[in-house]
């Protein structure tokens, strides 16, 4: 059940694909995971308001 479940759900027409894509998956998730601690701890972002200002003077 699980087998066919993750070979179905990968589009995977052998153990081993499914198996590279699920690993693939996982290791997507957990950098993506990793990146999301830094979301919002930089204070030298642009505001919306300093884009626009940038965008004008050139």
């Amino acid at each position: 059940m699980v087998r066919s479940d993750a070979m179905r759900f990968a589009r995977a027409t052998t153990k081993r694909e499914a198996v590279v894509t699920a690993l693939r998956d996982f290791n997507r998730r957990k950098r993506i995971a990793a990146l999301t601690k830094h979301f919002g701890t930089s204070d030298t972002f642009m505001t919306h308001a300093d884009l626009i200002k940038l965008r004008r003077a050139e």
